[in-house]
């Protein structure tokens, strides 16, 4: 299928811009729908919850939180991330995988053994339903890397799971990993959100967080490992926008190793919080100061000279990752959440709260369904990180 022109579901999809045929009585007539004739919602829906205490959510409290952006979606790509929904397995990496067919998951397999202990293997149990069709093979597999073999990589174990996830991606065709954290999981499709928990029947996990997502892709068609969340190890993104800094921040983050396989932009803004986040070592807050960084003149007025020098080594550091054009995006981590807006704040995004619960979404109207007595209802300013962490002590 060549770039720029891509039918889908009888909709014709130009880079860049929606153009919408509506056929009539079977004849083939077309009537295109002209500017400002037909609405397009701000593109996607994101939505997350986390209990700062550690309490258990239900995986279908989040999915049903999807279905007052309904409009946000068009049925091209949904999904889920869930953290603590694995407490019999947290010691372990849960690798969740796609197959295209079974002798591709028997090498896959076979590729895993030789660098991993898999503890346990099994499909990922799903519900046949009439709006999610087309499924591939979907397998998750709890695993812990072979010490002797990360010893002779030298590297450090978590970036050995990188490098094995990576290859799977990049060179075994059939197979894709979507998932690569500790005691969380990934859950994705093509179709619309609701539909997708349904399937995957997240209303039997529970988790202490979530996060969510509608698609209402522009540049790419749906396929089951092109929606949302990305993931990479524990980080998981979703995100609602159109990164106009692809290019410059895809062949940036690939000098360091990383493979943009999906020409999607979530795809990079994973690979590049990994990097600043894992490899960098940077802080949540510093990372979000890279990619959504205050404009110079911003940082010329800042009075704080330790907090001015600070924003001034990682503009002049990182300025490649700077990424430019409208986000809002949710980072799901092992005990956190993180949220940030461009620094224009082109695209909704509030949060609220209620106890010891935090939500996120595109629309409040998300918030009330998930807590419909929520308070203290905000919008984040641009490029202003929204962190919430467990508090000190929860074990999970």
């Amino acid at each position: 299928m060549s770039k720029g022109v891509h039918f889908v579901t009888g909709k014709l999809w130009r880079d860049e811009c929606l153009c919408f045929f509506y056929f009539q009585n079977g004849k083939g007539e077309s009537k295109m729908k002209k500017e400002g004739q037909v609405r397009i919602p701000s593109g996607c829906a994101i939505a997350a919850v986390i209990s700062t205490e550690g309490k258990k959510i239900s995986g279908g409290l989040v999915a049903e939180a999807m279905r007052p952006m309904h409009d946000r979606s068009n049925g091209l790509g949904g999904g889920f991330a869930g953290y603590g929904i694995y407490p019999d397995y947290k010691e372990f990496y849960a690798l969740h995988m796609f197959f295209d067919e079974r002798a591709t998951r028997k090498d896959c397999e076979a590729f895993l053994k030789e660098r991993f202990e898999v503890v346990h293997a099994e499909v990922i149990p799903t519900r046949k339903i009439p709006a999610i069709t087309d499924e591939p093979i979907i397998w998750r597999y709890f695993v812990a890397p072979l010490q002797s073999k990360v010893a002779a990589m030298q590297v450090e174990e978590e970036e050995y799971v990188v490098r094995a996830v990576t290859r799977i991606n990049t060179e075994m065709n059939g197979a894709y990993v979507f998932s690569s954290g500790k005691n969380m999981g990934t859950f994705k499709a093509v179709g619309f959100p609701e539909d997708v928990g349904i399937f995957y029947r997240l209303e039997e996990y529970e988790g202490y967080s979530w996060t969510a997502h509608g698609r209402y892709p522009t540049n790419t068609p749906g396929w089951w490992g092109g929606a949302h969340p990305f993931t990479l190890l524990d980080f998981s993104i979703v995100h609602n926008g159109e990164i106009s800094s692809y290019d410059a921040n895809r062949r940036y983050i690939e000098m360091f190793g990383y493979k943009c396989n999906l020409q999607t932009d979530t795809e990079v803004i994973t690979y590049i919080l990994d990097y600043l986040i894992r490899v960098q070592h940077l802080t949540l807050e510093e990372a979000a100061s890279v990619i959504a960084a205050p404009f110079w003149s911003t940082i010329d007025r800042k009075t704080d000279l330790n907090d001015k020098e600070k924003h001034i080594y990682l503009r002049t550091l990182y300025p490649s990752l700077l990424i430019t054009g409208p986000f809002s995006i949710v980072m799901g981590f092992n005990g956190g959440l993180m949220a940030l807006n461009d620094r224009l704040k082109l695209r909704s995004m509030v949060v609220g709260e209620k106890d010891d619960k935090v939500f996120i979404a595109s629309e409040e109207a998300a918030i009330r369904t998930m807590e419909p007595d929520a308070e203290n209802i905000w919008a984040p300013s641009g490029g202003e990180p929204v962190v919430v962490r467990l508090k000190e002590g929860v074990q999970i």
